[in-house]
């Protein structure tokens, strides 16, 4: 799934094929990918021009003349541009046509993407944006922020991390690595950590992700931004995938394992889970 790089990514890419263009008409073929009525969505984006675009966590945020667009890529969306003339592949679910006669086409093999509109003056306010937690880059992400949110979790800090309403955008992968670069075990319950641990996990989240956003994000199995357009991060990961491989700071092995239903990426030496806070 793409995560705060990919999102980014995607667009950047996107804003130098749309961006101060018109939506002059659009189609859905995949009712499931709207929140909301379809009939509402097509009539109302017509005729909108993209004003802007921006991210918050893992949704792509389009400033309409009226409204705002989300999108939300899900496992595998993306988008391919078109002539009018080409034939829509099945797997083509909402076609937004541009007005220079471009098709911008939203391609879902898994149809787990989503769309809606918001006012635009409101789109923060309004779920689902009010319930994400501060960004990567936030200055209000602190120690004692993280602390009391953790303070009552007793899950691994693995899944924890991935609690949208805490960190927005960190997603499967991420995760691997901001704890192996902080030496935090991913079976560590999140109530046991210590404020230098909170710490860590700021400072090597910031690091990840900004070094990643730079490469424009991971291209794992069938996730590019766009037509052309893939990630080089995957060449800097350091334990995320790598099973069996010698981890790159003791030379042990780098373990895999489930938690919470999530493949995750460990070096069992450099990442020990201790017993309690160490004040």
């Amino acid at each position: 799934m793409p995560e705060k790089p990919e999102v980014i990514t995607v667009c950047k890419t996107l804003e130098k094929r749309i961006l101060g263009k018109t939506i002059i008409n659009c189609k859905v073929y995949w009712d499931n990918i709207i929140i909301g009525k379809k009939e509402e969505f097509i009539n109302k984006i017509k005729d909108q021009k993209i004003e802007s675009m921006t991210t918050r966590g893992k949704w792509l945020v389009f400033f309409l003349t009226k409204d705002a667009l989300l999108i939300h890529l899900r496992m595998e969306g993306r988008f391919y541009f078109r002539k009018k003339s080409e034939p829509r592949s099945k797997h083509e679910h909402v076609v937004f046509t541009l007005e220079d006669g471009e098709e911008m086409r939203f391609h879902d093999v898994r149809k787990f993407g989503k769309m809606m509109l918001l006012p635009k003056q409101e789109v923060f306010s309004l779920k689902p944006l009010n319930e994400l937690g501060y960004e990567f880059d936030d200055k209000n992400l602190t120690e004692e922020y993280l602390l009391e949110k953790w303070k009552k979790k007793k899950l691994p800090i693995k899944s924890v991390l991935l609690d949208q309403s805490i960190i927005a955008g960190i997603g499967n992968i991420y995760d691997d690595e901001i704890l192996f670069l902080s030496h935090i075990s991913p079976f560590q319950p999140a109530n046991t950590l210590t404020k230098k641990d909170a710490s860590l996990i700021i400072k090597n989240t910031r690091k990840v992700l900004e070094k990643a956003i730079k490469k424009g994000g991971t291209t794992i199995k069938s996730f590019e931004s766009s037509e052309g357009v893939h990630g080089l991060f995957q060449n800097e990961l350091a334990v995320h995938g790598k099973k069996n491989d010698i981890c790159p700071l003791c030379g042990n092995k780098i373990e895999v394992t489930k938690i919470g239903g999530r493949g995750t990426y460990y070096c069992p030496i450099c990442q020990k889970k201790h017993s309690s806070k160490v004040k």
